[in-house]
C-alpha cells in the first residue's frame, strides 16, 4: 500500500495561514500599519480603494529594509521581532509571529517599495500568489511602502463572502480607530478613494480622542490615573450622564495593543452600578501597563485575546480606580444635608456630654390644605363647577400619544385589510370584554381561553408595517422642523449613514451634510413628534453598524423597525377601551400579528383547562 501522507506545497500552506490571519481588507490595514509603528515610523498614510477590495497602500517613513530583508520578510515564521521563544514573554513589538506578509502575498498581489536611511536606493519587489514576479533596485524615499491590489483575487469562495463597500470601508476604519487611539504620538491618515476621511497630527491621548470621535466627547470623559507594582492604568472614563444602550466607545489598550476583555468591562460595569439606567453602557479609553512576562499575546492571530497572570487582582485595582475617578470628579451623586425633606432622629448631647431629648416637632392634625377656600366662596364656587372640566382628558392619558404616532386606528384600516381571525378571536365580546392590565397586556376572552396581547409589541408590529410601506413605495410624509437638529458623527458613522441616506429619506428624514462629520435634521417622518431626532438616527446608523447590513432589503427592515420600536406606545401607557380595540383591530388585520419584526412574541394564550387545573 502507497503512502498517503504528503508536505503541503508551501503556496497551499500559506492560503490556509492567510484564512485565519487575513479576513477581510480591515486585516491588511491591522497588520501592515502594525508592521509601520514596529518600524518606528512618524507618519504612516493608508489609502484605500473600493473598500480595499481593488488596492490598499500603506506609506511609512520607518526604517525601511534592506534587499536580503525585503525578499525573506515573505517567508513564513520570517521575523526581526523574536529570536527564541523566551522572547514571546517579553514583547514590545505589535507583530512577532512571521505570518502577516506570507498570507497577504499568497492571496493578493503585492508591490513592495523599502529604502533604509543609510541607503542611496531601494529595492522593488513584486510578488502574487507567493510567487516572485519580480525584484529590482529603484528610487524611493526612506520607509516602505505597501500595495496590495486584488485581495482573494486567487480565491473566489472568499472574495464572494466579502461584504457591500460601506461594510468593509466601516471594518477599515474601525481597525484604523484602533491603532491610532493607542499611538497619538504617531501621525495618521486615511483616504478613501481620493477622499480624505482622517489626518491625525501627533498628540496627546485625549487630543487623539476626540480627534477620532468628535468634540463632543470632550465635555463626556473623566481621568482616570493608578500607578501600583502590579499594573499602571490611565485613560478616561464618561460620566454617567452620558451613558446608552447604543453607540459607546469601549477600548481596552495593553502595552500599545487592543485588547477584548468581557472580564475587565464588567469591573467597569459594576463601578457605574446604581448610577446609570440597566441595560445602558459608558464610554472608555483605558491604557494598561503591565510587565510584558505577567501577559500571553499568543493565544489567538489576531492578537485581539490576551491572558494575564492576575487577572483578579487587576480586576479589583481597575474596579477601584474607576470608583475613584468617580468620585474624585463629583460623578457619584451626595447627600444634600440640608435639604429641608430630610430628617434625623438622632440623639442630641449638650456642652457637657449629656444626653438631652431632641427638639419636638409640633404638628397640627386637624390642619387641612383646602381649608383656606371656604374663606373665599367664589373661588370655591367656581372651582366646584369647573372641576370635571379641568380633569376631563385625565381619563384617558394616551389618546394624543396614540393619535400622534400612528393615528386613529380605524381610519388607516380599509374594509379588505380589516380581517380577525374568527377562529382566534370572539368578535362578539370583544368590545366587552377588553381590558388592561397593569398598563402592560390587553386581556381578552376567545373561544379557547384567556388572550394576552402586549400592548407595546402590539404597536411595535403595526408600526413596523406602516414604515416599511413607505419605505418600499418611496418618499413618505415629511414634517420640516422649525429650528435643524445638528448631529455630529464619526468618520465610520459618516460612511454608513450615507449608505443608509436614501432610506432614511424615504421614511421622512430630510439631513444635509455639513461636512466634516456633521448633518443637519431638517424634517422627520410625520408621527414621530416628541422623539429625539438626533438619538433616532444615531441608533440607526449604529445598528447598521453592529449588524454589518449591507442588503438593500434588510437596511429598510433596520430604518422601519427602530421608527417603530421608538414610536410605538410605551409600557405603563393606560388605553381606553376604544383605543384598545382600534389596535387589536389593526394588529389581526396583519398577516403576521403573533411575533414582532425581532421574533418577540406578542399574543399568548391560556386555555380553558389551563385555568381550570390551576383551581383544582
Amino acid at each position: 500500500m502507497s503512502d498517503v501522507i504528503r508536505l503541503l506545497p508551501d503556496s497551499v500552506a500559506n492560503q490556509i495561514a492567510a484564512g485565519e490571519v487575513i479576513q477581510r481588507p480591515a486585516s491588511l490595514i491591522k497588520e501592515l500599519v502594525e508592521n509601520a509603528i514596529d518600524a518606528n515610523a512618524h507618519e504612516i498614510h493608508v489609502l484605500v480603494t473600493d473598500a480595499g477590495k481593488t488596492s490598499v497602500q500603506v506609506i511609512d517613513d520607518g526604517k525601511g529594509m534592506s534587499e536580503t530583508d525585503a525578499r525573506l520578510a515573505f517567508e513564513r515564521h520570517a521575523t526581526s521581532k523574536i529570536r527564541e521563544a523566551a522572547d514571546l514573554f517579553n514583547l514590545h513589538t505589535m507583530g512577532f509571529r512571521g505570518e502577516a506578509l506570507a498570507s497577504i502575498a499568497a492571496v493578493s498581489e503585492v508591490e513592495l517599495k523599502t529604502r533604509m536611511e543609510d541607503d542611496e536606493l531601494g529595492t522593488r519587489l513584486v510578488i502574487a500568489g507567493s510567487k516572485v514576479v519580480s525584484q529590482e533596485t529603484t528610487s524611493c524615499p526612506k520607509g516602505s511602502s505597501f500595495t496590495v491590489k486584488n485581495l482573494f483575487y486567487n480565491v473566489p469562495a472568499r472574495r464572494k463572502f466579502l461584504k457591500s463597500n460601506a461594510t468593509e470601508l466601516s471594518n477599515i476604519l474601525t481597525e484604523f480607530e484602533r491603532i491610532a487611539l493607542v499611538h497619538p504620538e504617531v501621525g495618521f491618515t486615511l483616504h478613501s478613494n481620493g477622499t480624505e476621511v482622517f489626518n491625525l497630527a501627533e498628540a496627546s491621548a485625549h487630543q487623539r480622542i476626540i480627534a477620532v470621535f468628535g468634540k463632543r466627547l470632550d465635555q463626556q470623559l473623566l481621568p482616570v490615573n493608578v500607578n501600583t507594582s502590579l499594573i499602571n492604568i490611565s485613560g478616561y472614563v464618561s460620566k454617567p450622564e452620558f451613558s446608552h444602550k447604543k453607540g459607546n466607545h469601549q477600548y481596552f489598550f495593553v502595552n500599545g495593543r487592543y485588547m477584548r476583555h468581557p472580564y475587565f468591562h464588567k469591573a467597569i460595569m459594576e463601578a457605574y452600578e446604581q448610577l446609570i439606567p440597566v441595560g445602558q453602557q459608558v464610554s472608555y479609553f483605558l491604557y494598561f501597563e503591565v510587565d510584558p512576562a505577567n501577559i500571553d499575546v499568543n493565544i489567538h492571530p489576531t492578537k485581539a485575546e490576551i491572558k494575564f497572570e492576575n487577572e483578579q487582582s487587576i480586576w479589583q485595582i481597575l474596579a477601584a480606580s474607576i470608583k475613584e475617578a468617580l468620585g474624585k470628579f463629583n460623578a457619584i451623586p451626595t447627600i444634600d444635608f440640608d435639604a429641608p425633606d430630610i430628617s434625623f432622629d438622632l440623639p442630641v448631647f449638650n456642652a457637657e456630654n449629656r444626653h438631652v431629648s431632641p427638639p419636638k416637632i409640633s404638628i397640627n392634625p386637624h390642619f387641612n390644605p383646602f381649608e383656606s377656600q371656604e374663606k373665599e366662596p367664589y373661588l370655591k364656587q367656581s372651582i366646584d363647577k369647573q372641576w370635571e372640566h379641568l380633569y376631563a382628558g385625565l381619563n384617558h392619558p394616551a389618546d394624543s400619544a396614540i393619535s400622534s404616532t400612528s393615528g386613529s386606528f380605524r381610519g388607516e384600516i380599509t374594509d379588505d385589510d380589516s380581517v380577525v381571525d374568527e377562529s382566534l378571536f370572539d368578535v362578539s365580546e370583544r368590545s366587552s370584554s377588553l381590558m388592561q392590565y397593569k398598563g402592560r397586556f390587553i386581556l381578552t376572552s376567545v373561544k379557547s381561553g384567556l388572550m394576552m396581547i402586549d400592548q407595546h409589541r402590539a404597536h411595535v408590529r403595526v408600526l413596523y408595517d406602516q414604515y416599511i410601506r413607505q419605505v418600499s413605495q418611496g418618499k413618505s410624509p415629511s414634517q420640516g422642523l422649525l429650528f435643524p437638529e445638528m448631529i455630529q458623527l464619526a468618520p465610520s458613522e459618516s460612511v454608513m449613514l450615507e449608505t443608509i441616506m436614501h432610506d432614511l429619506l424615504a421614511v421622512g428624514f430630510e439631513l444635509t451634510p455639513l461636512g466634516g462629520g456633521s448633518y443637519a435634521i431638517n424634517g422627520i417622518p410625520v408621527g414621530i413628534e416628541g422623539l429625539n431626532p438626533v438619538e433616532l438616527v444615531r441608533n440607526m446608523v449604529i445598528s447598521a453598524l453592529e449588524k454589518g447590513n449591507d442588503v438593500k432589503e434588510e437596511m429598510h427592515n433596520l430604518v422601519a423597525l427602530t421608527l417603530a420600536n421608538a414610536a410605538a406606545i410605551v409600557y405603563g401607557q393606560v388605553l381606553s377601551l376604544e383605543e384598545m380595540t382600534n389596535l387589536v383591530d389593526q394588529l389581526f388585520s396583519l398577516s403576521t400579528p403573533n411575533y414582532t419584526p425581532d421574533g418577540h412574541v406578542i399574543i399568548t394564550t391560556i386555555s380553558d383547562d389551563e385555568i381550570g387545573r390551576m383551581f383544582k
